[in-house]
């Protein structure tokens, strides 16, 4: 991570923080805008936020690839790479967008994931609402217990998952960000994500001594493995 222009672990927060409630007024600009609806394909909807995020936002750079997807395609993890759907009416989809803002001291990252069930289903509207729902009992189990490792996270993330009657579907359950750009996630360095295999604490300095800050991600599939949806922000 460079820390050449922000040094103090409350700086780097609060950088992160208004980042995040940027990004946030841009998914809600793009809800405003009408962007997401039946009947137009995942690539349309990335091409109009990419636009919108540029003019209304001023952002140049995504750290990571925006992702739309929808139907069978929000059971994908990240790195797959499925070919553009149409969304249909009674559709699940979800956004997964990495905005970098500028601020006048440094680059900050954003990671945010929405998810929205278009049609009248019960079962889709309940798999959305259960999203910040387990959400924010993942991150109250993070905040009880001091000492947690990233892999006994991403086991009680699985566990909130199956208790309330999905899948969970993500192979990691978030990932270390911070002032752009971040320590970049190399194979096998398992200490970067919420995920099975990292036994390190988390909330044990970098390399350079500073606290780690992380995103959790939660990602819930049906049992029939054929939709599901996606939710991130700060831990």
């Amino acid at each position: 991570m460079d820390r050449r222009t922000v040094t103090t672990d409350s700086e780097i927060r609060k950088g992160l923080e208004a980042a995040e409630a940027r990004g946030n007024a841009m998914f809600d600009a793009v809800e405003r805008a009408g962007i997401i609806r039946a009947g137009r394909t995942e690539k349309e909807i990335e091409n109009d936020i990419y636009i919108l995020a540029k003019k209304d936002f001023g952002v140049d750079v995504h750290w990571h690839k925006r992702l739309v997807r929808t139907g069978i395609n929000t059971v994908c993890v990240y790195s797959e790479d499925p070919e553009s759907r149409v969304v249909e009416a009674e559709d699940t989809l979800f956004l997964d967008l990495g905005p970098v803002f500028a601020s006048a001291n440094a680059k900050w990252e954003a990671d945010l994931g929405r998810s929205y069930a278009l049609g009248n289903d019960p079962q889709k509207k309940r798999l959305v609402a259960d999203l910040p729902r387990l959400f924010e009992l993942v991150k109250a189990h993070y905040d009880a217990t001091p000492d947690i490792t990233g892999e006994e996270l991403y086991a009680y993330a699985q566990k909130v998952a199956d208790d309330a009657g999905w899948i969970f579907g993500g192979g990691i359950a978030g990932h270390i960000v911070g002032e752009f750009p971040h320590a970049q996630l190399i194979p096998g360095r398992e200490e970067h994500r919420i995920t099975k295999g990292n036994a390190k604490r988390m909330r044990d300095p970098d390399a350079n001594g500073h606290e780690r800050h992380w995103i959790l991600e939660i990602h819930l599939v049906d049992k029939t493995k054929s939709w599901g949806g996606f939710y991130e922000r700060l831990l």
